[in-house]
């Protein structure tokens, strides 16, 4: 079995057949009600483990006064890259290959207003370290705000999952394609086609949520290896215990539990 997940592929197809004005637009939208702000004038933005770039390109959207982009895979750097151009490759926003779990790397970077990773730190084989690094990252009083798989709300129970992503990533292409059905019709549908209503409805706010393909959120959820699960409680314990975070703001609920913190220190 590869020891991870070809994420970059995933986003890449992402933005070859998803893109669309309207998902720029809702990132966008998402990114700013989350944040409780009208725009990002001002604040510079760190994404970590950019993915397909689309909450990068948010930023910019959003004014961000600068943003740099990083991800491990090389694939997934290619791809943001390709939004930045469509924005016209502001010279402002740059993007390259690095790793969350490079300490030099990220030491390199220097702190930011505003670090943001949505469901990244749990995919690097080490989060609570990769969750550390990211936080080092956030100048004084600054804005932490990432997502994490929720330990809390998981169903059926999280050793279901790591098995299912474990055979997922051992399989060849049709039988991912046969475990991608399954998914939606036992859980996208409960194994009801009268249920169909209700994941068209789940399919459009999913779009108007993120931005994101439904499809793309089930490969990447199938596949994401590696892989941990987060109680919410103790990322909140281990940001206050470790850095004196102070939690904004949590929703929860759904697969990952997004967090966004302050850093009071300097304030």
């Amino acid at each position: 079995m590869s020891s991870r997940y070809e994420f970059g592929a995933n986003w890449a197809s992402f933005v070859d057949n998803h893109y669309s004005a309207e998902r720029r637009q809702m990132a966008a939208e998402k990114l700013l009600a989350f944040l409780g702000r009208k725009n990002l004038e001002g604040i510079d933005f760190l994404d970590i483990g950019s993915g397909s770039g689309l909450h990068s390109l948010a930023a910019f959207d959003a004014k961000a006064k600068r943003i740099h982009s990083f991800d491990f895979d090389p694939l997934s750097v290619r791809t943001t890259g390709k939004l930045r151009q469509m924005a016209g490759g502001p010279q402002a926003w740059t993007v390259e290959q690095g790793d969350v779990l490079d300490v030099d790397y990220l030491e390199k970077l220097g702190t930011w207003d505003l670090v943001y990773s949505w469901g990244v730190l749990h995919h690097t084989g080490a989060m609570w370290q990769a969750i550390e690094n990211a936080a080092h990252r956030v100048a004084p009083g600054g804005l932490f705000f990432i997502a994490l798989y929720s330990s809390n709300v998981v169903q059926p129970s999280a050793e279901f999952w790591l098995d299912v992503k474990r055979r997922y990533n051992a399989a060849g292409t049709w039988k991912r394609r046969q475990m991608e059905g399954w998914y939606v019709w036992r859980f996208g549908l409960g194994g009801s086609p009268l249920r169909l209503p209700q994941l068209l409805k789940r399919i459009s706010e999913k779009k108007r949520g993120r931005g994101m393909s439904y499809m793309t959120d089930v490969r990447d959820w199938l596949g994401g290896w590696p892989m941990e699960f987060a109680d919410d409680q103790a990322v909140v314990d281990f940001l206050k215990e470790k850095f004196d975070f102070e939690l904004v703001r949590m929703s929860t609920g759904e697969a990952c539990t997004e967090f966004l913190f302050r850093n009071p220190n300097g304030r």
